[in-house]
């Protein structure tokens, strides 16, 4: 469902004590340089997981055997879980500690046959299990907030000016900007300090030594690879700009995309999100949330027949390949909100909205009978939002790539209405299919579960429009 953008508010004073955040300030004061911060990332890690692991053997086992069964599952479980904050990281600490705790609870179980010693109960497994999750979710955010990785931005081309104010803006990203070699970009607002010139880089890396180093355009590239090279063992990474922009901000920047990018989702090595998997989730998720939501529409229905005109609000939109279908929602608008001229988006407070409309949008129980949609194969449960034919002509003109988001179904909730809400005009329609390319791209049934989850919390803590 179509939800409210994630806000990351700004810390500000409060009275009282917070745990959380006291930890931060206490634990800021050893984030230093990679190498100092490094090990403790780690062993903080290790033991989080060791503590409900050795309290689950030593339940049955000797202190001698506990040890070594502790060893082993914190072993594999370590191992998943670093895995998962790799691969994951762009979806947060949440979701990233919930693939690996459930990778390596898998791998766990599989040991368990092939070692008798270990002597693992379902039960005490998954209250482990839960242990880990929450206990290493707790301390990835926290990393993530005081052991950010260091950045530093080479070169002014490319979407540096768009790397740079992201990157200076610490509340909202697990980075922080060490600085810019060359010269400023012009254009950009973003207070960076601009520590030299590219003759100067080997000694800028090795005094700031940076956790990733983004070069902004190939001419860069192709003149720092010789410095860099021989300061690899260093141990930072080498990215570009929109390479890191998808990594770290989960989307792809429009400016410099090229149709040879759309060229990666057909590379070899590519993981495929079949149409059978992806269809099976959509069922799955679709048939259950038509079970659990069939007490409420008739109420709904009925609240909606307190203001004149039909129940069920269909509307032509445009789906996968360009076809049309009809939409299904429960109405909001008063009967012939558009009579009045030219189809325009729905805005903030629209003055067509009924006063049930109203409340159905903010909890967005309007877009329940969107389901229906999805059992019928016109949509899935994630994807771009579906648009009306009325503005895919506006777009296909002053949007460049818009079409390219037409090549998947168009979905219930997706990446893009997480991220930055709705659009109401070709610059927001623009910034929305940023994220939906990098869903295009992206897409796995790890990243839809993510999706649907960060949903539910959304439509729980959020109102809607």
């Amino acid at each position: 469902m179509s939800v409210a953008p994630e806000t990351r508010p700004h810390p500000t004073e409060r009275s009282g004590f917070h745990p959380l955040s006291w930890l931060e300030r206490r634990a800021a004061a050893f984030a230093g340089p990679r190498d100092q911060v490094g090990w403790l990332v780690l062993a903080g890690r290790v033991i989080l997981i060791c503590l409900p692991v050795y309290f689950l053997f030593i339940q049955s086992l000797s202190p001698i055997r506990a040890v070594f069964a502790t060893t082993v599952v914190s072993a594999v479980w370590t191992i998943g879980l670093r895995t998962a904050l790799s691969a994951y990281f762009t979806l947060g600490p949440a979701v990233a500690s919930a693939v690996g705790t459930i990778t390596g609870l898998v791998a766990i179980s599989a040991l368990d046959l092939w070692v008798p010693d270990l002597d693992l109960r379902a039960a005490g497994l998954a209250e482990a299990a839960v242990a880990v999750f929450l206990l290493s979710a707790a301390w990835e955010h926290v990393v993530r907030s005081i052991a950010k990785r260091r950045v530093l931005v080479v070169g002014t081309g490319g979407c540096a000016s768009d790397v740079l104010a992201e990157l200076n803006d610490g509340h909202r990203t697990p980075f922080t900007m060490l600085g810019l070699v060359g010269e400023r970009p012009e254009g950009t607002t973003a207070k960076v300090p601009q520590l030299g010139s590219f003759e100067e880089l080997s000694e800028i890396v090795a005094e700031q030594r940076p956790d990733i180093v983004i070069l902004t355009d190939e001419h860069v590239s192709s003149w720092a690879v010789d410095p860099l090279l021989d300061l690899a063992p260093a141990g930072f990474r080498v990215v570009g700009v929109s390479h890191f922009i998808e990594h770290a901000l989960g989307r792809v920047p429009l400016r410099h995309l090229t149709p040879t990018w759309f060229m990666s989702m057909l590379h070899l090595r590519q993981k495929p999100y079949t149409r059978v998997a992806k269809r099976a989730f959509d069922l799955a998720i679709a048939s259950l949330g038509l079970l659990l939501a069939l007490p409420l529409l008739p109420v709904l229905a009925l609240l909606v027949r307190l203001t004149p005109g039909p129940v069920i609000y269909r509307q032509t939109r445009v789906g996968e390949g360009g076809r049309h279908f009809t939409i299904f929602k429960f109405r909001t608008m008063r009967d012939h909100a558009e009579n009045e001229g030219a189809p325009r988006y729905a805005q903030v407070d629209d003055s067509r909205v009924t006063r049930i409309g109203r409340l159905l949008r903010q909890t967005h129980l309007d877009e329940l009978p969107q389901l229906w949609n999805v059992v019928r194969g016109e949509m899935s449960i994630v994807g771009p939002r579906p648009e009306r034919p009325e503005f895919v002509d506006l777009l296909e003109h002053t949007v460049p790539f818009w079409t390219r988001r037409l090549l998947v179904k168009p979905g219930i909730t997706g990446w893009a209405q997480l991220r930055c809400g709705y659009a109401c005009d070709a610059s927001s329609a623009a910034e929305k299919l940023s994220y939906d390319l990098w869903y295009l791209r992206n897409r796995n049934v790890v990243v839809d579960l993510a999706i649907c989850f960060k949903t539910v919390s959304s439509l729980l803590f959020r109102s809607g429009r």
